[in-house]
């Protein structure tokens, strides 16, 4: 029995669960499973079949020909909301999914403190606005795979400090319910001059939004709206 977790819009086709149990044998592939899924929620099977929903396999995203055994971690995917030759650090003060808020002067201070070579600094900062789509916003939840989330954020800023000529890179970004003008979202990029750090801090927001498993709800008078893709 394969234990399939749920995120985002798929809970809601399955009734809001938050899991689905699936009898599929060790040694079978992920189309075994998908069509064992699609025939019991064709609406989700159709996203995945769209490639609209992706399936991870033990955190990492899966093709059709990819073996699924006993124990695995499974996971179904809508789309989400995504060395600088330095001493090692506590990668967890750089990157952080969290609930809580945070201070922008603080992660300023731990980005400064990197490096005296630092010249330069660029911040994107995303707040929760009363306005989306044509709609009126009440307010949002986020909803994330912990894990695979921290791991994506890694893989940030690991490209980041490899391809961009920078010194440091932090990401924050937060989970659950989140009121209008609340801060949702920091990225602050340290680097001896400003143009690269301008190109990596609009990277890394890019990317973010593109491959990290978090997904938005927002919250309006007409009721509650999954957001696939965010602008």
């Amino acid at each position: 029995m394969i234990i399939v977790r749920l995120f985002g819009m798929t809970k809601m086709l399955a009734g809001n669960q938050s899991s689905l149990s699936v009898s599929v044998p060790d040694g079978r592939y992920v189309k075994d499973l998908v069509g064992l899924i699609e025939a019991r929620y064709p609406a989700i099977g159709e996203l995945i079949q769209k490639k609209k929903v992706l399936v991870s396999v033990n955190q990492e995203v899966a093709h059709e020909e990819t073996i699924i055994n006993d124990g695995d971690e499974i996971a179904l995917l809508p789309p989400f909301a995504g060395g600088s030759g330095q001493e090692p650090i506590d990668e967890s003060q750089f990157l952080r999914v969290q609930r809580e808020n945070f201070s922008i002067d603080q992660e300023l201070d731990r980005v400064r403190s990197r490096s005296k070579r630092i010249g330069g600094i660029a911040t994107f900062l995303g707040i929760a606005r009363d306005w989306s789509r044509g709609r009126d916003v009440d307010g949002i939840t986020f909803e994330h795979y912990e894990g695979m989330a921290q791991k994506k954020l890694c893989e940030i800023r690991e490209r980041a400090l490899k391809d961009f000529d920078i010194l440091e890179l932090l990401i924050i970004h937060r989970y659950g319910e989140i009121a209008i003008g609340e801060n949702i979202v920091l990225i602050i990029a340290g680097a001896e001059h400003r143009a690269d750090a301008f190109r990596a801090c609009k990277w890394a927001i890019d990317e973010l939004k593109q491959i990290t498993p978090i997904w938005k709800l927002e919250h309006t008078p007409e009721g509650e709206v999954w957001v696939e893709e965010h602008p």
